[in-house]
């Protein structure tokens, strides 16, 4: 069969294929993302075909299942946020900023596996062997379990992972490798999406779990179609500003655990550290008698976090006053403060608002709103609230605090490190003391309103 080239325009959001060019993608309805590439296509010849294997549909009751253990890697934080672990066959794509620390963290994880003598693969496109090297001798000694290879052509790596058989492959980064057949450049939407297919065949195929790195836009997705994000089973994105010292691994896709779950990491020269008390980290440095500073406790998964929530309240010296929000919703700070200046009175049209979630992580759980809530108005009437004090509830646009899910866990880690006042939903105050399951050493005070709670404090 001949081949001819054609001219294929690809939509760069969702890989939608158009033979013109568009404005707008039909697809995703994304503006300006369609992009000219020349593929090779295939015209039908007059030769005999190979006759393909006939596959039976099977049914449910058919299908034998046995348990299948688990690889851990051996870092706790990895292996909660993969839901226990490595699962054998997995496509798992990590995401993260430049210098973020993608390649430290797979290049560790590399480590404690090849320590159990597993057999691992790292491939990467954009280092050369000695400067892998450099970077593996900061994290520690290395066995020869793990081997290296630098190579963009997946004829070639899927021949090598074919022969050599590893336990696990690490592919940095997908943007980086090529298949012949395809005309496109390195990194083009067709180049990332055959990619992406020959790996998950490989994986699915020969049971083997293939880490591969993807690189993000400026929007914080991940480079290439949307459909890469379809076509792997967990897509992990790692964040954090790269010019401070923890990082924060978020689960946004996992077919076969929690997407709610995170670790915490600090990077220190060694490399990356984990973060087993992640309350303790986020609120080191906190100012003592500060007014506009409030600690909350927000759950991502089963995890309950305490963070500082901070607030910054002025009076405005313009006829529009500013509002800016930083680690949580803009627009859910505007309707707080409106529900502040409705329900309690505060004449917050006539302020500046500033409110930022302390240590740079984001937060989007409403069950800091009462947390935010107070923050600004202790700062509106610059008087501090009590350090030993944690809050958690959600408001509604009534002015009520409504329960929020999880807080026997939430009191129990704000006990566990020293508070002994917490405001909270009555409701879930009531579930508590229903219960018998108050920890020892703290005190509940439990609000139904935004008035209540100022009034507590």
């Amino acid at each position: 069969m001949a081949k001819k080239s054609a001219t294929v325009f690809f939509c760069q959001s969702c890989g939608y294929e158009s033979s013109k060019w568009m404005g707008q993608c039909p697809g995703c309805r994304q503006w300006n993302t369609f992009v000219e590439e020349t593929v090779q296509t295939t015209s039908k010849g007059t030769g005999s075909k190979a006759p393909k294997e006939k596959r039976e549909p099977s049914s449910l009751s058919g299908i034998e299942m046995q348990e299948e253990e688990r690889m851990s890697t051996h870092i706790q934080e990895l292996d909660r946020v993969l839901g226990g672990g490595i699962v054998p066959g997995s496509l798992i794509l990590v995401g993260g900023d430049p210098g973020i620390g993608k390649s430290t963290l797979l290049l560790q994880m590399c480590k404690y596996l090849s320590d159990d003598g597993r057999k691992v693969l790292y491939i990467s496109g954009e280092e050369s062997l000695k400067q892998i090297k450099l970077r593996a001798v900061r994290i520690g000694e290395f066995t020869d379990h793990l081997l290296l290879l630098c190579e963009t052509n997946l004829d070639l790596i899927s021949e090598t992972i074919t022969r050599q058989r590893p336990e696990a492959v690490v592919i940095d980064s997908i943007q980086t490798m090529y298949h012949d057949e395809v005309s496109a450049a390195p990194g083009s939407v067709s180049q990332v999406r055959e990619a992406t297919g020959i790996l998950l065949r490989l994986a699915k195929d020969m049971g083997i779990p293939i880490f591969i790195v993807g690189h993000v836009t400026k929007e914080g997705t991940v480079a290439g179609p949307r459909v890469l994000e379809h076509m792997v089973d967990t897509v992990l994105y790692f964040e954090g500003d790269r010019h401070a010292s923890y990082r924060i691994l978020r689960g946004v896709k996992n077919r076969f655990g929690s997407t709610n779950e995170i670790g915490v990491f600090e990077m220190r020269q060694n490399g990356l550290v984990e973060v087993a008390n992640a309350s303790e980290f986020m609120l080191s440095g906190r100012p003592q008698d500060a007014s506009g500073s409030v600690v909350v406790c927000s759950m991502e998964g089963t995890r309950p976090i305490l963070l500082e929530v901070q607030a910054l309240v002025c009076k405005s010296s313009y006829g529009i006053p500013k509002r800016q929000a930083t680690g949580t919703d803009f627009n859910r700070v505007g309707l707080l403060l409106a529900v502040l200046e409705k329900r309690v009175g505060l004449p917050m049209s006539n302020c500046d608002a500033y409110v930022n979630i302390a240590g740079g992580i984001r937060m989007l759980e409403p069950a800091i709103d009462l947390g935010i809530v107070l923050a600004v108005v202790s700062s509106f009437q610059n008087k501090p609230v009590d350090e030993k004090t944690v809050v958690f509830g959600e408001i509604g646009l009534s002015g009520e605090v409504r329960s929020v899910s999880m807080a026997e866990q939430r009191i129990a880690e704000a006990a566990k490190l020293g508070f002994t006042t917490c405001i909270l939903p009555k409701a879930s105050e009531e579930t508590l003391r229903a219960c018998g399951s108050i920890p020892k050493g703290i005190a509940l005070k439990g609000v139904s309103s935004v008035q209540e709670a100022i009034k507590s404090i």
